[in-house]
């Protein structure tokens, strides 16, 4: 019984970081979006459009998460029939599977679209925003192609975007006086 509580309560914890996580993506799409519209409007609420839809993909996975733990609880309280229930378990973790991959697709397409606009307007190091284009390729490609170590394949994104908060909390953007006058 503890360790059925256990798997629980790890399940719920997953839910609500996918949920911190949505929301923190849709925030830097919304604090970008002024800084970058001046360079490429369209490729901006590209990015931005793209932030959303990964978000919202991300917070149907936490349902389907979340419809494992109301199921769980619905099987612990009627022990009859379960292979109806493990049907419904099979497809609520293939559910959350799919849409946490089709997530990462548009995170990566999101990603290229932000990496490109920073290439565009230098306000972080070329060779910074090159690297991290072929970063969010391999995001995409283990995505699309289902590869089960996609955690791995995330780490230069996520190293990429712990860096350029340290880098604009250090150095903050190189702004043209034309540009931020736009």
């Amino acid at each position: 019984m503890a360790v059925f509580a256990t798997k629980n309560i790890v399940i719920f914890e997953a839910a609500i970081m996918m949920d911190i996580f949505a929301t923190i993506n849709i925030e830097l799409g919304i604090i970008m979006t002024p800084i970058l519209k001046s360079y490429n409007q369209t490729i901006t609420y590209g990015y931005l459009s793209a932030a959303i839809a990964s978000a919202v993909m991300l917070i149907i996975g936490a349902v389907f998460l979340l419809l494992l733990l109301s199921l769980s609880e619905f099987v612990k309280s009627n022990a009859g029939e379960t292979s109806y229930f493990q049907t419904l378990f099979v497809l609520f973790k293939k559910a959350n599977f799919f849409s946490y991959q089709i997530e990462m697709v548009i995170w990566g397409i999101g990603g290229l679209m932000f990496c490109y606009l920073l290439h565009i307007s230098k306000l972080v190091p070329q060779w910074l925003s090159v690297l991290v284009l072929i970063g969010y390729n391999i995001v995409i490609c283990g995505a699309l192609f289902g590869v089960n170590i996609d955690v791995i394949l995330d780490i230069p994104c996520g190293l990429f975007e712990i860096f350029l908060s340290f880098w604009l909390i250090i150095k903050g953007y190189k702004f043209s006086s034309e540009k931020v006058k736009q």
